[in-house]
This record gives structure tokens, C-alpha cells and sequence, in this order.
């Protein structure tokens, strides 16, 4: 057995590690070793990559790029496969994955079972979106091809199906083309809700990546640097526009005794990045992959946060009630004195959900890292999910590692329907604590 854990590091459980290399051979190995959930990359925040004491599925091994299609722009893979990988491969080609989240250190599989989303929301939607077909093995030994055409309804459970629905073996994507890996781009700093709310708003017609980073310890004004940009036809006379493969070097060689987020850390470099990003207001160029996936050039970043992990928070409000809701939430975080450097607010666009659990709705969605400082953490969520109930959102399950159940049932009312396309030889641990298998 190997210990296994998530992004978080809230804990690390043994489990049985079965390794899926062979598209072929999966039907298998699904027979012999479960129940079982799959693991990618680890790179989900909560537990719904774990299976503790139990089976994991390891899907890396799949990492096959099948075939693309230049006449459409369709890239058929293996689930295995890391979006970075097929950034690196595409875009120096003139294509690119239209929707990726904070990393692209996830793999094709992990993406639709969480239905990540990213900065353009408003414009392109979510992950699974633009996929166009998938394979679903499931663990009787059905093999299905699913897509809105064919086996629709376990396509639409499959996308934010949090791996419940089979194991997912290739999937078709639809990319975009993009005429360089540059983008133009625009900071402003904002001191209100008000003004990021203006400014998102004001924003959506013309610029396709909106987000911002807010100092969720700024008091009943919250300030923040709000980040804006748009794809560039052409890189800039003076810079390669092939994405860099080159590492950073910049890693976090060990775990530190405690959290180096801490009452006495976080408000100084707080205030320290919003003075140093409000001098950077105007616009400017930036290559995609600093702009889309910052911490990816920092190695190992989640061990910042010490030996008792880390709980990302992340919810969505809905339009009529997110000005308050926001306002009152960061209120609370404040008076707590808890809180990260990573917080992240922006707003969501009005389109269909992609699954029938996807996370996403017309609002505003709030992210933010919290030290695990046990009881004391816990009872802010608690203080969060009240605010966040009242005001009718609902928690992201992809980063979720303590929601109640009954919040679960009750912000995701088509739980129901997708509990019919349940694979009874898949289980995780989010799944026993929010559907009880």
C-alpha cells in the first residue's frame, strides 16, 4: 500500500495503487481491484481523489495523445494526459485548450470530472464545454461513448461526476485557435467592492480573462488588484512565442514545522503585494502561462502551509444577492484573522451548466487558502456556509474537504437524478461523507 494524499495535505491514508497504463486492459483491472476512485495528479484540494484503506485507480499512465484534427480543431487523448502537456504541443501550433483553471499540472481526466473553470468564464464557459465526446468504462465491464448525441444523460453525469460514473479513457476536445502564446493584458487596482464589481462588470464586453486578487484582510473596504487580458495575434517582435519549457527553479524544499501563513505574515504581505501590483497599473504583455498558472513555477507551494495541510474554500453567490454576500463573508473572515495570500474573487457568466453537478452559476465566486487550524477553522466554515446557504450558492465539491452533506444535497438539486448514473463499484471518500457511498 502507499499513503496517498490530496493538494491540501490534510491528511495521507494508505491505499491499494493499481496502476492503468493500457486503454485496453482497463476493463480488467476495474473487474479485479475494486471499489476503487481515480487519481491523477493529486492536485484536487479535498477528498474526492481519495479512497482511503481502498483502491486507487492511478490514470497518469495514460497520457496518450491519439490524434488531432488541424480542419477542426479536435485533439483526441487519453485521460491521463496533463493539459500542460498538450499546451506545450499546441500552442507553438496555433491551438489551445479555451478553458484551463490556476494549473495546468491536472490531467484531461481530472478536468471533467471537476468541470474546472478558469478567467473567461463569461466568454468560453467551462471545461466541459468544449469536450465533445469521452470513453466511459464502467466497472461491470460496459465500455460507453458518450457525448450529447449519444448516451447524453451519462454524458452530462459524467462531466462533474467527481470520477462516480466510470473511469474516463479518452476524451475528444474541442480546441481554439490562437494566433500567438502572448496576451495584452490590464491591472487596476481597486478599494472597494463596489469598484470590483464596476470593474467586472465594465469588463466583460471587451476582455476575455477577468480576475482579481483580493486582501480578504483589508476591513470593511476590501482592496484588491484586478487583472484583465486578451489573446495577442502576434508575439511581441522582441519575444519567442513558443511557450517556455524551462523550470523556474523555485520550489519549497520541505515542510516547515508550522504554516508560514500566519497572523504574523499574512497582513504585511498583504499589503506588501497590493502596494508592489498597484504600482504595475496600466497594460501591458504578458505569455500566457505566467498570467494563467502562477504557482505552477513554484514546485511543491502547498507545503507553505506546514504539517496539519490546508482548506481551500470556494463558493459561488448568485448575481441578486452577491453583493452582500461577499461583503459579509470577508467581513467574517476578517474579524476571524484567518485568511491566505491566495484569495481570489471574480464572476462567473450566464450560460448552461456543461454536468449536472457542475459548480458554476451567474454570480460571484470566492477562493481562498486557510491554514488547517482545526476546530477554529472549522467554526469560520460553519460562520461561511451560513452566509453562503442564505444567500442561495453553493461550495465547490473539487475543493472540498468538510462540506455537510445536507448543504450538498441541498445547493446541487439535480443529486438525485445523477445518483442514477452512479457507478456501484466506485466510491471516494467525499462520496461516503456527501452521499453516504
Amino acid at each position: 500500500m502507499k499513503n496517498l494524499s490530496s493538494w491540501g495535505r490534510l491528511s495521507r491514508q494508505p491505499h491499494t495503487c493499481i496502476a492503468l497504463h493500457d486503454r485496453k486492459g482497463v476493463a480488467d483491472q476495474l473487474e479485479q481491484f475494486r471499489p476503487g476512485i481515480c487519481y491523477g495528479m493529486g492536485r484536487s484540494y479535498g477528498d474526492v481523489c481519495l479512497n482511503s484503506a481502498g483502491i486507487s485507480w492511478q490514470t497518469r499512465g495514460l497520457d496518450r495523445l491519439i490524434e488531432f484534427d488541424a480542419d477542426t480543431g479536435v485533439l483526441v487523448c487519453e485521460s491521463g494526459a496533463l493539459l500542460k502537456e498538450i499546451q506545450d504541443l499546441m500552442v507553438p501550433r496555433g491551438w489551445m485548450l479555451p478553458v484551463t483553471p490556476g494549473t495546468q499540472l491536472i490531467t484531461v481526466g481530472g478536468a471533467i470530472a471537476n468541470d474546472v473553470h478558469g478567467k473567461n468564464h463569461h466568454v468560453h464557459g467551462t471545461f466541459g464545454e468544449h469536450v465533445q465526446e469521452l470513453v466511459l468504462q464502467r466497472t461491470d465491464g460496459q465500455r460507453l461513448r458518450c457525448s450529447s448525441a449519444e448516451n447524453a444523460d451519462m454524458f452530462r453525469a459524467t462531466i462533474a461526476g467527481m470520477g462516480l460514473t466510470g473511469v474516463i479513457l479518452q476524451a475528444s476536445l474541442k480546441l481554439r485557435p490562437v494566433g500567438s502564446a502572448w496576451l495584452d493584458t490590464d491591472t487596476q487596482a481597486y478599494q472597494s467592492l463596489p469598484e470590483f464589481f464596476e470593474l467586472s462588470q465594465a469588463s466583460e464586453a471587451d476582455w476575455e480573462h477577468t480576475v482579481s486578487w483580493i486582501d480578504c484582510l483589508s476591513g470593511d473596504t476590501p482592496r484588491g488588484i484586478f487583472l484583465r487580458a486578451n489573446h495577442r495575434e502576434q508575439a511581441p517582435p522582441d519575444q519567442k512565442s513558443q511557450p517556455s519549457r524551462k523550470k523556474s527553479g523555485l520550489v519549497m524544499p520541505l515542510v516547515p514545522p508550522v504554516s508560514l501563513v500566519n497572523r504574523l505574515s499574512l497582513r504585511p504581505f498583504n499589503a506588501a503585494y497590493y502596494a508592489l501590483n498597484k504600482r504595475k497599473e496600466g497594460t501591458g504583455i504578458a505569455h500566457y502561462q505566467p498570467f494563467f498558472y502562477p504557482l505552477d513555477a513554484i514546485g511543491h507551494w502547498n507545503r507553505m502551509y506546514g504539517p496539519r495541510g490546508f482548506y481551500q474554500y470556494q463558493c459561488v453567490v448568485p448575481e441578486d444577492s452577491m453583493h452582500a454576500a461577499i461583503g459579509e463573508m470577508l467581513t467574517a473572515i476578517g474579524r476571524s484573522g484567518q485568511g491566505s495570500f491566495l484569495a481570489v474573487l471574480k464572476t462567473f457568466g450566464r450560460r448552461p451548466a456543461a454536468g449536472l453537478l457542475s459548480f458554476p452559476m451567474p454570480g460571484a465566486t470566492l477562493a481562498l487558502d486557510f491554514p488547517n487550524q482545526g476546530q477554529k477553522t472549522l467554526s469560520l466554515f460553519t460562520r461561511l456556509d451560513d452566509i453562503v446557504s442564505q444567500a442561495g450558492g453553493r461550495l465547490y465539491a473539487a475543493k472540498d474537504a468538510r462540506m455537510p452533506a445536507v448543504m450538498f444535497r441541498s445547493a446541487y438539486p439535480a443529486l438525485s437524478e445523477f445518483t442514477n448514473y452512479r457507478d456501484p463499484g466506485i466510491s471516494s471518500d467525499m462520496s461516503r461523507r456527501l452521499m453516504g457511498s
